[in-house]
């Protein structure tokens, strides 16, 4: 599995693709605006509470051409594109970032941060870490906003251990895990009031039932 992974880091021309969908951005500092979301196949970091867990297998999602990516966005009117995952930066992205850019989107990414290398040409980078597999340092200084995710109370502790490390001006977001809304929700709300540096994220995204 390791080598196949390698091989998919090399071969930037074509990415597995999930799913790739034109909505809101439901979560985060961009929350409300249009967005094209590609989603690609991957990830080794194994959260019990993710809510795409089909999209782990790198090799059970169909290979698209950049070029493919970057007219299935160019449907719609919206400029921005959102690359998520599974772990996007499993894959080189090099080539599709700066194919994006050269259209005239906007490039946003969110990534847990544990890849070795941060590949690709980035607006705006959104570091979502997880206590199950310890992020790359080097994602530190390009994050542009931290999004922790709340499942128990622990998880403050956790999305404080990081700021030191980050650049003064990131934003800094606390989203409830959305089965856990009703108790962690509150509990959030008292910590930023409490904390101002950090802001409350939603999945509103869910609230308005869309992708």
């Amino acid at each position: 599995m390791l080598s196949e992974q390698v091989q998919q880091q090399t071969e930037t021309t074509s990415l597995p693709v999930m799913e790739a969908f034109y909505t809101l951005q439901g979560e985060g500092a961009f929350a409300g605006r249009a967005a094209y979301f590609i989603r690609l196949g991957g990830c080794d970091v194994g959260c019990h509470w993710c809510d795409v867990k089909e999209s782990w297998d790198v090799n059970a999602h169909p290979r698209q051409t950049v070029d493919e990516l970057v007219a299935g966005a160019g449907q719609y009117p919206g400029r921005m594109v959102v690359i998520t995952g599974g772990e996007p930066l499993m894959h080189d992205l090099t080539t599709l970032t700066n194919a994006l850019q050269a259209a005239g989107f906007q490039t946003n990414i969110e990534t847990s941060g544990v890849c070795q290398t941060v590949t690709g040409s980035w607006d705006w980078i959104c570091f979502s870490p997880k206590k199950f597999k310890q992020p790359n340092p080097a994602i530190y200084q390009k994050a542009d906003e931290l999004k922790v995710i709340i499942y128990n109370a622990s998880d403050f502790a956790f999305a404080e251990s990081f700021v030191p490390h980050l650049r003064p001006d990131c934003r800094l977001l606390l989203q409830p895990e959305w089965s856990r809304s009703d108790e962690m929700l509150p509990r959030i709300v008292d910590y930023v009031k409490a904390h101002p540096q950090w802001q409350v994220s939603l999945q509103t995204h869910k609230f308005m039932q869309i992708p």
